[in-house]
This record gives structure tokens, C-alpha cells and sequence, in this order.
């Protein structure tokens, strides 16, 4: 990047991806606080207002690898600016949707401009900000975590104001307008190259797949128990007695909590080693799913909640450093993408477990210990590997010109 207004350019390009990072989380997390609200107005039960939950992160898995080719194509900004428009239709069309099944649809369509997006921006922040990589993912980490902490409250007042479609209109006009800022940011600054020699997105991936196998092992794993837990988060405690608006309020707690470990891990991973910092975040939150299923009292729950969600959205940006830091840039966005398209595709049917399990009789508490087991198990066996000089901390090293 030239130096010439290069400081100002990268800062108003970052900052824009900020604003598009909110708004696209908060289309995906906002299906959470509907669950019920499908459930009530669809008459429809618990596993197929989950599918509805999945469907968005299904459709956000789908369009990852693809996109990942895209981008040895075209430039990351004609991504970006494809997404805000793909976002902008999928929004207007579950607006309009007359049933749950076209609910779903519209859910799977937002998906997939989410996918577009992460893959196309999460290397853009890193390569903007080579220097301090876990920083820079961690602003945009904690940007798309403010729509979390908003989202169940926000949500719930334009249900209440002007019931659920009106969500998805509210996203389809900020989606006109971030677009527009985006398209104007990154058309008058010199945008980074360093990922123009990512050609070759199969090479990549044979190259680097002892990192992409590690990032699908803990986030994809870890990612389906947190999608059971966060979409159901509400009805789980309105089942243990807790009132619906403090039930939203502790889910809102859990993703408050993410805003300071976005970033403060993102700082963290740039200071210390980063495997040993995942494997510590994995057995922590084990504690705590374990932890909020023994808790009881709204206190007890309350501060249960804020760990958690400390520690989950600490997970996230201390892989995206450990990955895109470590990987080489003729490789970065195209390995990016199989990890991210794989680890999605793992944990999207999460909230759809959670809702064919409880409909089958088995309790939320027993469904999330069982989770919590689980995810013991595979803490054991990495951090076995990472003894044994086994688990990978460093990029393949390899001349495709031989």
C-alpha cells in the first residue's frame, strides 16, 4: 500500500468493514430471539423453528469454499459489495415469506451472503493490518459482536413495534446504505495486494491442510455445541422457570461478554502462543457449559453467562490470528476459506440436534452436558497431539514452482 493517504485509506476501508461486519452478524444471530416468535406465530414446534436457526448458518457454510475460488478471481472489494447486495434481496425476501418453509429459505439466502463476507473480509482486515493481526480481527470480531449483544433486545423491540418482518426490512435498508459506504471507502483507496499470488485455492489447501484440519478440529466441533446452546439459550432458562424478558436479558449477557474478549484476545493472541491460548479457551468452556447447568438463581446464572460468553468469543478470534496470521499469502484467503467452509458446515446443524432432541424427550441440560463431554474429549486428544510436537503451529513451506 503506497504511503500517500494510505493510513487514512485503510482506516475508512476498516472502518466500513466494521459496519458491514455488524450488520451481517446481526442478520445471522437475529434468527436466535425469533425461535420462539416462529414458533407462536407458525404454530410450529422446537425442531422446526431450530431448522429455521440452522438454515441461515447452513446457507453461511455453502457459499465459503466457492468464495474462496471467487477470490482467485476477483479482487476481495467486488466480493464485499457482491454480498451487501446478495444480503439486501435475501432480507426483502424473507420479509415477504408467507410460511416457515419459505422462513427457511429466506434464512438459507441470508447464509449465504454471510459466508461471502467472512471470507472475503476476515483476510482483508489481517492484510490491511499485517503487523498486528490478532488486533485486527479482533475490531472486526467485536464489531460483529456488538450486533449479538444487540440483537436480542433490538430484536425484540421491532417485533414488538412492528412485528417480525419488520427485522428483515430493517436489514435490507442498512444493507443499502452499507454498501454504498463500502463501495465509496474502497474505491478511493489503494487496497492491499497481498493476497494477488492466491491463485490456486486445491493447492493450497494440500499445502496447508495440517492447519486447516486443526481450525475444522476445534472451532467446528466447538461450534456445533454453541449453536445448540446460543439459539436455544432463551427457551432452555424459560424451562427452568426464568421469565421470557430475563431470559433475554442472561442471552444478552453471554454476548456482551464477547464484546471485551473479542477484543482483548485478539490483543492477546498477537503477545503470547497461540495453540496453547486455543486449548486453554476449550477446556474453559467446557467448565462453563458444565457450570450453567448446575447453576441456579438468576445471579448464579447471570455471572455463569458472562464467563461463558467471555470465553466462547475468545475462541474466535485467537483462531482467526493463529490462521491467518500463520498462513503464507499465496495461500491465506484460499485455505481460509476450506477451514471456514468445513467448520460451518459441521456446526450448522447445531440448533437442529438441540430441537430434535428435546422434541424426542431428552432435556436441554442433559443434551448440553453431553455436549460438554464431548468437547472434553476432543481438548484431550489435541492437547495430547500438541505434547507430542503432533499438532501444527507453523505454515507448510512449499515452492510451487518445483
Amino acid at each position: 500500500m503506497s504511503d500517500d493517504g494510505s493510513l487514512y485509506g485503510r482506516g475508512a476501508v476498516f472502518a466500513s468493514v466494521c459496519c458491514f461486519a455488524y450488520l451481517v452478524n446481526f442478520s445471522r444471530v437475529g434468527f436466535a430471539p425469533l425461535v420462539d416468535t416462529f414458533m407462536d406465530v407458525f404454530g410450529v414446534q422446537p425442531g422446526t423453528a431450530g431448522l429455521v436457526a440452522t438454515m441461515v448458518w447452513l446457507g453461511s457454510a455453502l457459499t465459503r469454499l466457492p468464495t474462496g475460488y471467487l477470490l482467485t478471481r476477483v479482487a476481495r472489494r467486488h466480493a464485499i459489495l457482491g454480498t451487501g447486495l446478495l444480503l439486501v434481496v435475501a432480507a426483502g425476501f424473507t420479509a415477504l415469506a408467507p410460511t416457515i418453509t419459505v422462513v427457511a429459505a429466506g434464512a438459507l439466502l441470508i447464509g449465504c451472503a454471510t459466508g461471502v463476507f467472512y471470507i472475503a473480509a476476515n483476510p482483508l482486515v489481517t492484510e490491511l493490518y499485517p503487523e498486528r493481526v490478532g488486533w485486527a480481527v479482533g475490531i472486526r470480531g467485536g464489531s460483529s459482536q456488538l450486533a449479538a449483544v444487540s440483537a436480542p433486545l433490538l430484536v425484540g423491540a421491532l417485533v414488538l413495534a412492528f412485528g417480525w418482518r419488520g427485522v428483515f426490512v430493517g436489514v435490507a435498508a442498512v444493507g443499502v446504505l452499507l454498501t454504498a459506504v463500502f463501495a465509496l471507502t474502497s474505491r478511493h483507496a489503494t487496497m492491499p495486494s497481498a493476497g494477488v499470488a492466491d491463485r490456486d485455492l486445491l493447492g493450497a489447501v494440500r499445502e496447508q491442510w495440517r492447519l486447516v484440519l486443526t481450525g475444522i478440529a476445534v472451532v467446528g466441533v466447538t461450534g456445533f455445541a454453541w449453536q445448540g446452546l446460543f439459539n436455544f439459550y432463551i427457551p432452555y432458562l424459560t424451562g427452568r422457570g426464568f421469565g421470557d424478558g430475563t431470559a433475554r436479558t442472561l442471552l444478552t449477557v453471554v454476548f456482551a461478554a464477547g464484546v471485551p474478549a473479542f477484543f482483548l484476545s485478539g490483543r492477546l493472541a498477537d503477545r503470547v502462543r497461540r495453540v496453547p491460548l486455543v486449548l486453554v479457551i476449550l477446556a474453559a468452556f467446557v467448565c462453563c457449559l458444565l457450570a450453567l447447568t448446575a447453576a441456579e438463581g438468576v445471579i448464579a446464572v447471570a455471572a455463569v453467562s458472562a464467563v461463558l460468553g467471555y470465553v466462547i468469543h475468545s475462541l474466535f478470534p485467537t483462531m482467526d490470528a493463529f490462521l491467518l496470521g500463520t498462513l503464507p499469502d499465496d495461500s491465506r484467503a484460499s485455505a481460509y476459506s476450506a477451514y471456514s467452509a468445513v467448520m460451518m458446515l459441521m456446526q450448522a446443524p447445531g440448533s437442529l440436534a438441540v430441537g430434535v432432541l428435546v422434541e424426542y424427550g431428552v432435556s436441554y441440560g442433559d443434551v448440553f452436558r453431553t455436549y460438554a463431554l464431548v468437547l472434553a474429549g476432543v481438548v484431550t486428544v489435541l492437547a495430547a497431539l500438541y505434547v507430542d510436537g503432533r499438532l501444527p503451529t507453523d505454515a507448510a513451506s512449499i515452492d510451487r514452482r518445483e
